[in-house]
């Protein structure tokens, strides 16, 4: 049998509930790259045509949230050369998308440890932000210079300014830098890789895992599709039974 096209995958996706908030571990640009003989910038450039594609297909099936780990904390320790290149990338990203954000309705969010990024990124950012702000379709976040425990050591810390030893999950949850987007339902990795990197440890709590093996510079809509597929065909259970879950509610 033939594998089913994209039209089909996104129908089969449309005719069932949907995750409100899909988060992507972009991995896999540099090993592209390699296996094509080339620097590794070229797999990040084409890794941002990738994220200009997920980005389209996540608005045009009707995700509500959309959240890329586009730089870590933890990559300031790679190679200036290299990091100099993904900061230009994401400044030119941030302007060229700018239009296509506004003529879909899609929304800029930032999270991470922002004041680490060069002004001129900073700069655009700030005016991406602010020109979406009012859009309301979609809520794209990209997580920059962003670390799991660098925002709960964040969000712990002023929790407990503001509840001192009243502080219970809800204060820590409205303190971290994801406040105000659904829960994370799906989490997806690329690469092949099996791990979550310090990526949203507190919103995982719940969230499905999906481990693709396309690396991210080849990761379109067929293979979002896939992932929000094999979403939609899992049970969660929240910490109860089958039984419970599949019980009807009783009027």
């Amino acid at each position: 049998m033939a594998d089913p096209t994209v039209e089909q995958l996104e129908a089969r996706v449309r005719a069932r509930p949907l995750p409100r908030h899909v988060a992507i571990i972009m991995d896999g640009n540099g090993r592209w790259a390699e296996t094509r003989g080339l620097p590794r910038v070229a797999g990040h450039r084409e890794g941002s045509e990738a994220v200009r594609a997920v980005t389209r297909t996540a608005r045009r099936v009707g995700l509500e949230a959309l959240t890329l780990y586009a730089f870590s904390a933890e990559n300031w320790a790679r190679p200036d050369e290299e990091v100099g290149a993904l900061m230009q990338l994401l400044a030119d990203y941030l302007e060229s998308e700018r239009a296509e954000m506004m003529q879909n309705g899609i929304r800029l969010n930032a999270i991470g440890e922002l004041d680490r990024l060069p002004g001129f990124v900073r700069e655009r950012l700030d005016a991406a932000r602010a020109e979406t702000a009012g859009n309301d379709r979609m809520v794209l976040t990209l997580a920059l210079s962003y670390g799991g425990r660098q925002e709960l050591v964040h969000a712990a810390r002023a929790a407990a300014a503001a509840r001192g030893p009243a502080l219970d999950a809800d204060d820590l949850e409205a303190a971290l830098w994801t406040r105000g987007l659904p829960e994370l339902d799906l989490l997806v990795r690329t690469s092949g890789e099996r791990r979550i990197s310090n990526f949203l440890l507190w919103q995982c709590a719940y969230a499905e895992l999906y481990f693709s093996e396309v690396l991210w510079p080849d990761f379109r809509d067929a293979a979002l599709l896939e992932a929000i597929a094999s979403f939609q065909a899992r049970e969660r259970r929240f910490g109860l039974t089958g039984a419970q879950v599949a019980r009807p509610e009783r009027g």
